[in-house]
């Protein structure tokens, strides 16, 4: 059991900025297993947000509760994944062989095409939640709960399915570029059922389908560009099915 809480602590303080007891360490063991827990953050980080939007939703307009629960996100997660997510942009969209690829995306500095994708991205988020707001509020948090833990859910799935795609090991996601156990495959998955069950009716199972499409869609393109993933690509995958799981949900209510 105490293993076990140190392998979850691990994910916790990798994947997030909370605060994790001193006696955790940085085992490469435990990171790489750390992995089944993924989607155990997203339950975690999603309810936060939540709870910051319901907060505040007694006191500020809907657009400015959108923008504060965001902002949470990201002082949560320490913008992990829209830097995966901004380097994928600069990577891909300037770099046109592997190398070239992988070179810009180790780059610090951010590109036209990082800055372009994060407000198309931001703002994005930001129309989509308002709308399911206004739509029904309790629909939307619990779509944002289903949309955080979904998507770190496809993550582990490229991990499983792929191969890392560097071979210096310079990249900080290293630790978990193992190939995923299928043991460790199913627990993550466990993680995603509750949350399905957070909607009343079947559609909401088809969710599942589309996100991992999505992932199939991405792993292949980024085994095509540069032969496999790399910590950028994951941070990425998640936050574009994060928001294939926000529209979802608004099509969702809108016409169904």
């Amino acid at each position: 059991m105490k293993k076990e809480l140190r392998i979850f602590f691990t994910a916790l303080m990798f994947y997030t900025r909370i605060p994790c007891p001193k006696w955790v360490d940085h085992s490469q063991d435990n990171l790489n297993k750390a992995t089944r827990y993924l989607p155990l953050i997203g339950w975690i980080v999603g309810a936060i947000n939540v709870l910051v939007i319901y907060a505040c939703s007694f006191i500020f307009p809907i657009s400015i509760c959108v923008i504060m629960a965001l902002g949470t996100s990201v002082l949560l997660t320490g913008a992990f994944h829209e830097d995966g997510y901004a380097d994928l942009c600069d990577g891909f969209g300037g770099g046109w062989t592997k190398s070239q690829i992988l070179e810009i995306m180790k780059d610090s500095r951010v590109g036209t095409y990082a800055v372009v994708g994060l407000i198309l991205l931001i703002f994005l988020k930001i129309f989509i939640l308002i709308n399911l707001i206004e739509y029904d509020i309790l629909f939307c948090l619990k779509s944002i709960v289903l949309a955080h833990i979904l998507s770190r859910w496809s993550v582990t799935t490229i991990i499983f399915t792929h191969n890392y795609s560097r071979v210096d090991g310079r990249s900080k996601v290293k630790p978990i570029a193992k190939k995923l156990t299928l043991s460790n495959l199913i627990v993550s998955s466990l993680w995603v059922v509750p949350s399905l069950f957070l909607f009343q009716g079947w559609l909401i199972f088809l969710v599942i389908p589309i996100v991992y499409l999505m992932k199939v869609y991405l792993a292949r393109y980024f085994q095509k560009r540069i032969g496999g993933y790399t910590g950028d690509c994951l941070g990425a995958t998640q936050q574009i099915n994060e928001i294939l799981t926000l529209l979802f949900c608004l099509l969702l209510w809108k016409f169904i």
